[in-house]
């Protein structure tokens, strides 16, 4: 068990790092986004690749985003029972959720999405606007946010487990949004 505490620990850091890619994505977009309004009504220009360019941001903003969301337990959940429940039993919940639902699910969105990418970059696919940039770049953040939010379920697992055999302790507990 140590050895997957040890990956889980590995895991959380490799998504606490895109995390910060994506902070600062977030910083490179607004700037972005001020700098072609400036331009827009200053001097009447504008740029599809500068817009394209902040979707792209956006676009990894939430998907490497995500894997840390997840670490962080502020995924958005159905809590139908799952405050109710004891400590234990949210952690049986969990396991059932990520080995039944989550896992499965995001393996075939990767599978599903690493073709997507894959055939872009091999044709060298470009946007069919005027000033448009090559796709690729857009594409691949699917199977890497698919694929970090894959390994982050897997080390949440882990860390349930652990949790269950009282080796760490976890925090469990969830708060319904404010409505």
């Amino acid at each position: 068990m140590a050895a997957l505490l040890a990956f889980s620990r590995a895991v959380d850091r490799l998504s606490a790092g895109f995390a910060v890619l994506a902070d600062y994505l977030v910083l490179f977009a607004v700037m972005i986004s001020a700098g072609n309004a400036i331009v827009r009504y200053l001097f009447n220009m504008s740029s599809n690749g500068l817009l394209e360019v902040q979707w792209y941001m956006f676009a990894a903003i939430v998907l490497l985003g995500a894997s840390y969301t997840l670490r962080l337990n502020e995924h958005v959940r159905v809590d139908l029972f799952y405050s109710s429940l004891s400590p234990r039993g949210r952690l049986f919940v969990d396991i059932f959720g990520f080995v039944v639902l989550f896992l499965p699910v995001i393996a075939y969105l990767f599978t599903l999405t690493w073709p997507f990418f894959w055939r872009s970059f091999s044709t060298g696919e470009v946007s069919m606007n005027a000033g448009g940039l090559i796709l690729w770049p857009a594409k691949l953040t699917l199977p890497l946010g698919f694929g970090l939010l894959f390994l982050q379920g897997l080390s949440e697992l882990i860390k349930r487990f652990a949790a269950l055999r009282g080796l760490i302790e976890l925090e469990t507990r969830y708060e319904k949004p404010v409505q």
